[in-house]
């Protein structure tokens, strides 16, 4: 993640290229949709909106990829959230 895309860069790009340029970023980096939304500086509906509607549209083989990293990502999630709070209870207790 060296470069970060603002609104003005991302914005001006019609729905398509976007949804395509969202969509390659979280196969090649295995992203989850908030992580997307934080490196291209929109919001998790819109980055969810463009890589569920619009790229299932725009290129089929792309939007497939893409529900297989959503998928693991949603498959993954509760053990992401049970390591967060374990760590929050081990920094509180001080032994984090």
């Amino acid at each position: 993640m060296s470069k970060r895309y603002g609104l003005g860069d991302a914005m001006k790009k019609d729905r398509t290229e976007r949804s395509c340029l969202y969509g390659r970023y979280m196969v090649q980096n295995g992203a989850t949709v908030r992580e997307a939304a934080r490196f291209f500086g929109t919001s998790k509906s819109t980055v969810h909106k463009l890589v569920t509607g619009r790229l299932k549209q725009a290129d089929p083989t792309l939007y497939a990829q893409v529900r297989a990293v959503l998928d693991t990502n949603k498959a993954e999630r509760h053990i992401r959230g049970g390591l967060a709070t374990r760590e929050k209870y081990l920094h509180e207790r001080g032994e984090g």
